[in-house]
């Protein structure tokens, strides 16, 4: 026999008026063991900053060539006095 299966035998000789309390108690449980596997906030502001310093570090390179729909529609925002590059 199992855990689970010791555990479901005993919730069936529960008394209904105890059934209640042993459900809140599985739900403590559960979000307790949630929290701890959660990192904690010095360490997401650790990731957070990592991140950040990685995205300052970039390079962003223009892209030089246009296809020819580019070019047309940068072509028709110029005659309307837009600029765009």
């Amino acid at each position: 026999m199992t855990i689970r299966d010791i555990a479901t035998a005993k919730l069936q000789e529960l008394p209904e008026s105890l059934l209640q309390e042993v459900n809140d108690f599985i739900d403590f449980v559960t979000i307790k063991h949630q929290q701890s596997s959660m990192p904690s906030s010095q360490d997401l502001a650790q990731r957070w900053q990592h991140w950040f310093e990685e995205v300052e570090n970039l390079e962003v390179s223009p892209v030089e060539q246009k296809g020819e729909y580019q070019e047309l529609l940068l072509n028709k925002y110029r005659q309307q006095g837009l600029l765009l590059d």
